[in-house]
């Protein structure tokens, strides 16, 4: 009795570690420019080359380019292809056509290139009030084509935006998606996603939120530790310590609504911007930049998730690799600069070394067990 006594305390901690060891997935998001500065062509090799350095383990393909698709293959990069806006109604309209983009844009690459979700539109609800109607028959579309191709692997999904379909993000237990998008197209996608286990995609930048309300100090949009810096949610009694996990709780809570709270979320873009449109957006600057993103990827692989979310977001992607030619008008977002040199002093992947280390301790466990086992 003893002796089984200890094994199951053995395998409750077996599972304690598991869960440690599967923190967030970390990526970026990438889109194709003419050139660097108008003068050095991005090669799809190049870019590719680059992600595998800096051990980046899944890139998010907003143009789904198939040179760039192909210049993944035999690597260990998850990618994230994505179905440009105006195809929706295409693809929902003509089930040949989706079978034809998915000939087109997967069934060349897979399983070399390992691709793992697409995405049907990208904020198609803000992108244009017409095409959203189409959103659900366009991804059904999109998933049979895989499924006539015995391709069971790559999930099928859309992109929202985080302020087109929460209106209102605090206390997260309050939150609701926006009517009647939230019935009208929401509800039968959630119902999609569930049935083919898929994930709920959002774009979700803090730093829309902190800019949108006065109420919201910039310590707290940037993770850092104050005695007072905090948020409760006085309906359920959880404290929030950083504005990043009060807005994907605030999907979770909108997702619960209607019945669907355990669907698992991916932010298909965040990041703090390291300049602004003028001279206006005072906190788009490169200190706070990093600091966002440095302490994010800290939160991340830390493992622990968001109050509602223990488990936290499946996957996290950065918001983007390259800076694009500097324009007036546009904020820049890049972790790398035109000549595909690091804008930050911190390093964006740890190379795997926590997850490796995670790795050691849970065979070090197995072997302990087994050996007690045979005992």
């Amino acid at each position: 009795m003893k002796k089984t006594h200890s094994l199951s305390s053995y395998l409750l901690l077996l599972i304690s570690l598991t869960a440690i060891a599967s923190a967030t997935t970390i990526g970026v998001t990438y889109s194709t420019p003419a050139s660097i500065s108008g003068t050095v062509q991005l090669s799809p090799d190049r870019i590719a080359e680059k992600v595998v350095s800096m051990n980046i383990p899944a890139v998010r393909l907003l143009d789904s380019n198939p040179a760039m698709i192909r210049a993944f293959a035999y690597t260990n990069v998850s990618l994230f292809l994505s179905v440009p806006n105006p195809l929706v109604p295409l693809l929902a309209s003509n089930r040949s056509l989706a079978m034809r983009w998915v000939y087109r844009h997967v069934l060349p690459f897979h399983p070399r290139t390992k691709i793992s979700i697409i995405s049907v539109g990208n904020d198609v609800i803000s992108y244009s009030p017409d095409v959203s109607p189409f959103l659900l028959r366009a991804m059904q579309n999109v998933h049979l084509s895989l499924v006539d191709l015995r391709i069971f692997k790559i999930s099928v999904s859309t992109t929202f935006s985080f302020f087109n379909i929460v209106p209102t993000a605090f206390p997260p237990s309050s939150a609701q998606f926006q009517q009647p998008n939230g019935e009208v197209i929401i509800r039968p996608i959630l119902q999609f996603l569930e049935r083919t286990n898929s994930s709920f995609l959002i774009n979700l930048y803090p730093y829309n939120m902190y800019r949108s309300s006065f109420s919201i100090p910039i310590g707290f949009a940037l993770f850092e530790e104050f005695p007072f810096n905090f948020r409760d949610d006085l309906t359920t009694g959880v404290r929030y310590r950083n504005l990043f996990d009060m807005m994907v709780d605030a999907v979770i809570s909108s997702m619960a609504v209607m019945g669907h709270e355990n669907l698992p979320v991916i932010v298909a873009e965040t990041g703090w911007p390291s300049s602004g449109i003028d001279a206006s957006e005072v906190d788009a600057t490169l200190l706070y930049s990093e600091m966002f993103l440095k302490a994010l990827l800290t939160h991340l692989r830390s493992g622990n998730g968001t109050p509602l979310r223990k488990e936290g977001v499946s996957e996290v992607y950065i918001f983007e690799l390259v800076e694009k030619d500097a324009k007036q008008g546009i904020r820049n977002w890049g972790l790398l600069h035109h000549n595909m040199t690091s804008k930050y002093s911190f390093e964006f992947s740890d190379g795997g070394k926590v997850r490796r280390f995670k790795g050691l301790l849970i065979g070090i466990f197995v072997e302990v067990v087994m050996l007690y086992l045979l005992m």
